[in-house]
Formats: C-alpha cells, sequence, structure tokens
C-alpha cells in the first residue's frame, strides 16, 4: 500500500471515529411516535394506562391480537362486554363495520379513543369530526393551551386538565342530538373558539352503546404521569362496566410489536445500528484498498520422476509369475545386446576378431569372461531356457555392467 493510502486511510477513520464520539454524546431525543402500544414507555405509550387498567381487574381482562371481524366472527368464544379500542386511526372496512355493529346493538359497548374514526363509520352514526386550525398573520403556526374536562358534574371537582404537549386537537364538530349523549370537552385558549368543543360523547346503537373520545393522547404516558391527570383517565373507564368482560384491542395499534423490515431490530438498537454502519464501511475500504489483483503465485513443477526401474521390475515381476521364463531371458538378452548397441557402438550379432578385446578394453572385463558371457548367451537362445538359464544370464549381465560402471568411475 503507498504512503498516500496510508494517509488518506487514516484520515478517513479519524472522520469516522469522530462522527462516532459525536453520535455517542449526542442527547437522545424524545421520541413522540404515536405508538399507543402497551409495551411502550415513549410519551404517547400506553404501558402506564395498560398495566394500571389490568391490575385493577385482572379478571375480566382481555387481550384481542387479531382482527375484530375474525375475532367477533366466533360467536362461541365471546362474552357481552366492552371491546376497546385506542389508538391514532381507527378504520374499519364495511364488513368489520357491520360485524361490529351487531355485535354492539346485542346489547355490549364499543369504546374508541382515535383521532380518525373512517368516513363510513362517522355516516353510520349521523357525526363528524373537525381539527382545531387557528388562523394567526403572522404565520408562526401553534396550538394554544388545551384543556380536557368531563360534563358530568361528579367529576367536576377533579378538572380541568391541563394538556402538557402539543397534541392533536380533534373535536366533534357534528352530532345526533337524539341519540348522543355528550361526557367530556376540550377548550382551546383561543379568542375564536370560545366554547369548550365536544371530544367525548355516547351513542346509543340498539341495545348497546357506542364511546367515542376523540383525543387518545389522553390515555398516554406522558399525559397520564403529568400533574393529577391520571384522575381524567379514571373518570373516563367509570363510563364502562367493569363487571363484563374487557377486551384490549392489540390489532389497530401503530406501534404494535410487528418488525416491518429485516432491519428493524438492527435499526432500532443504537450499537446495533453502528456496528451495521461500521460492517459497511470496513467493507467498501477492503475493496478499495484490498480488493486489486494481486499477482498469483507460481507454482512448483516438481519433473516427472524416472521409473523405467520400477516398470522394468514390474514386468520381470509379471512374466515370473506367469512362469514365462525362456521370455523373460529373452528380452534379458534383447535388453543387453541394446546395451552394447547403443554404449559401446558394437553389433554383438557380428562378433569378428577384434570385437572381444575392444568391448573388454571400454568395460574393464576380461576377454575370457565376455566370451564365457557371449557363449552362454547363444546356447540359451538357441533352446527353451529355464531358471536356471536366466539366473546365468542375469549374473553375467549384472557382472558385466558392474564392470563397467567402475571403469568410468559412477561406482566407487
Amino acid at each position: 500500500m503507498s504512503k498516500f493510502y496510508k494517509i488518506s486511510l487514516g484520515v478517513f477513520i479519524f472522520l469516522i471515529a469522530f462522527l462516532t464520539y459525536l453520535e455517542a454524546i449526542e442527547p437522545t431525543p424524545i421520541n413522540w411516535y404515536p405508538s399507543y402500544a402497551k409495551q411502550d414507555k415513549i410519551p404517547l405509550g400506553t404501558y402506564v394506562f395498560y398495566e394500571n387498567w389490568k391490575a385493577s381487574n385482572p379478571d375480566n381482562f382481555k387481550e384481542i391480537n387479531i382482527p375484530p371481524f375474525e375475532y367477533l366472527s366466533d360467536s362461541t368464544g365471546i362474552e357481552n362486554g366492552t371491546y376497546f379500542f385506542l389508538n391514532n386511526y381507527v378504520s374499519f372496512d364495511e364488513d368489520e363495520l357491520n360485524k361490529l355493529l351487531n355485535w354492539v346493538e346485542k346489547g355490549n359497548t364499543a369504546f374508541i379513543a382515535s383521532d380518525v374514526f373512517g368516513e363510513h363509520f362517522l355516516d353510520t352514526l349521523n357525526l363528524d369530526t373537525k381539527p382545531y386550525n387557528k388562523k394567526i398573520e403572522d404565520e408562526i403556526s401553534f396550538i394554544p393551551k388545551t384543556e380536557l374536562d368531563l360534563v358530568n358534574p361528579n367529576f367536576s371537582e377533579d378538572g380541568p386538565f391541563e394538556v402538557p404537549h402539543e397534541f392533536s386537537s380533534i373535536y366533534f364538530s357534528k352530532i345526533d342530538t337524539l341519540k348522543t349523549t355528550i361526557l367530556g370537552t376540550v377548550k382551546y385558549d383561543d379568542d375564536t373558539i370560545t366554547e369548550p368543543q365536544i371530544n367525548f360523547i355516547e351513542t346509543e346503537f340498539g341495545e348497546g352503546k357506542i364511546v367515542l373520545h376523540s383525543t387518545p393522547e389522553a390515555f398516554g404516558n406522558y399525559f397520564i404521569l403529568k400533574n393529577n391527570n391520571f384522575k381524567y383517565a379514571e373518570n373516563v373507564l367509570a363510563y364502562i362496566d367493569r363487571n363484563q368482560p374487557i377486551y384490549w384491542d392489540n390489532y389497530y395499534k401503530t406501534g404494535k410489536a410487528q418488525p416491518t423490515s429485516l432491519l428493524y431490530i438492527i435499526m432500532q438498537n443504537k450499537p446495533l445500528k453502528w456496528a451495521y454502519y461500521l460492517m459497511i464501511i470496513a467493507s467498501l475500504l477492503f475493496i478499495i484498498f484490498e480488493g486489486k489483483r494481486k499477482q498469483r503465485a507460481i507454482p512448483v513443477v516438481k519433473p516427472l520422476k524416472n521409473q523405467s526401474y520400477e516398470y522394468t521390475q514390474t514386468i520381470a515381476d509379471l512374466y515370473l509369475e506367469k512362469k514365462q521364463v525362456d521370455e523373460l531371458t529373452k528380452k534379458r538378452i534383447q535388453h543387453f545386446k541394446e546395451y552394447i548397441r547403443t554404449e559401446m557402438k558394437l553389433d554383438p550379432d557380428k562378433k569378428g576378431d577384434e570385437f572381444y578385446p575392444i568391448l573388454a578394453d571400454k568395460t574393464g572385463n576380461s576377454i575370457d569372461f565376455i566370451k564365457e558371457l557371449f557363449e552362454n548367451i547363444e546356447a540359451v537362445e538357441r533352446k527353451k531356457a529355464t531358471a536356471q538359464d536366466y539366473e546365468t544370464i542375469s549374473k553375467g549381465i549384472h557382472k558385466f555392467k558392474y564392470a563397467n560402471a567402475r571403469k568410468t568411475k559412477n561406482i566407487v
């Protein structure tokens, strides 16, 4: 790696470490996500409300994790009681709404706290909602001080309850006065809207009733833990029959515990998220600096081993195994003559007067030994060789080559 690459890599790593440090020391911002999930302890989670309500009525509290249409379709598995919905958005389709209304008109209660109820649902109950909008000339938008209160005089000593943060400001702008009872109001510190607006109502439906609340933030952790606002939630729940089962809906929840992506858990955990980012950065650095093609190592090619001796030994063993001694002896003689031709440059089949002296001089063997060896060879060639013949010829050839090797200093 060149010096320039090393310096660039060092600067890059320093910047990453510095940004990681800044991210680590930065205070975690408050999460105002409208979860309304029972397990969330963020401001708009419902951990406090859920745990306290369930603890006060554990025998009649039941959680529903499936759609209302599916649950209400099982007529044998549900008793008369209250179906409790709490979320920033609760909108039923037509079939599900009809299923819920059929269940309510049999003498049950549907409690829905939400910012949005669905157009079809509001039309069915002859209701309408409207958001609060403040008109100001300097175009600076803000939500003024807001107070929640209950109409029942038995609760007048506890209220009004101040909303400690800029929450949604939805109220009922139209109600069916013949069937609807006003239970609570929301008041804005605004000269344009001097009268309290309706945010909590009860509507008769068949033998049952539907209770609607347009300020779901009133059941969140942030509101309940401020001052004595917990009393507001207690007073609201007084309109629910606690002697009957309470069906807590977990399906219509913005923050229900169901990952929406494969990286959900990693992105929700700060250390894991940074570990994931660093892994990606490290991979990119490897590709940039170490991913270049390098020279391939030259393999060591060993020379082929001379296995002539092993091959010859194998052939000899094969002849011996098949007891073809005559053929083996002839092959041995033939190979020896070829050796004389190539190494000594003499023709063993045309022996003249000078053949034996020249061969003896070149190999260091005696003339008598050479003559005896060739006489034995000629005698074997004229008959069928035996094992004894093979042994005699082999020993003679071996002695001949040994003497030649010593003469040429191949053997010390």
